[in-house]
């Protein structure tokens, strides 16, 4: 059975990968398989039944797009998988634009934006369309809480974690959460009443 890496040795690999350390990614990339899938998987329960992209495909073009980043200075592994989160969520947002999945709605129900929902059944691609261009409104309106949606749903940090992330406290967190999500439900068509 495989042991979960510590934390702290994530952290310190991804900081000597950041200050240019290619061994550094080399030794990471295995500690960090695991939940990077763990990840994709969260995503892809997202997407309709038939997907044509794979969990694995998702994490290999994520990995791609992740050597290619350069010059961060990464602060702890929820950092790195919130980036990794971003990623996968534009991944997704790119393929289901490149496939013409432009129909809204289709008879779905609204996207839940709850962490105890998340993986309970799949989501057409119109959805995620949906709230990536809802995600784009709101971070021209506040930046903060369009990133505080994105660690915490697509992401799947924790209250702490993504205060940690961001610099600021869990109680803010948990205000920009709140706001945020009735703020996508009004934006996605949804009842607001169930956000809070």
């Amino acid at each position: 059975m495989d042991v979960a890496p510590a934390p702290h040795e994530v952290t310190e690999l991804l900081r000597a990968w950041g200050a240019g350390d290619q061994k550094a990614l080399t030794r990471l990339t295995p500690l960090v398989h695991e939940e990077l899938r763990r990840l994709a998987h969260r995503y892809m329960a997202l997407e309709r039944p038939g997907h044509t992209l794979q969990t694995t495909a998702l994490v290999n073009e994520a990995y791609l797009r992740l050597v290619g980043v350069h010059g961060v200075t990464w602060q702890n592994r929820a950092h790195f998988f919130a980036l990794c989160a971003g990623m996968m969520r534009r991944i997704l947002t790119d393929f289901a634009r490149a496939r013409n999945y432009q129909e809204r709605g289709g008879g779905q129900a609204p996207l839940a934006l709850e962490e105890s929902r998340l993986g309970t059944g799949p989501r057409g691609s119109a959805d995620l369309l949906a709230l990536d261009d809802a995600l784009k409104g709101l971070q021209k309106l506040d930046p903060r809480k369009s990133q505080v949606v994105e660690l915490r749903f697509f992401g799947g940090l924790s209250v702490e974690q993504t205060a940690e992330v961001l610099k600021v406290s869990p109680e803010t967190v948990l205000r920009d959460w709140r706001t945020a999500k009735a703020w996508l439900y009004r934006e996605l068509g949804g009842d607001h009443h169930h956000a809070a």
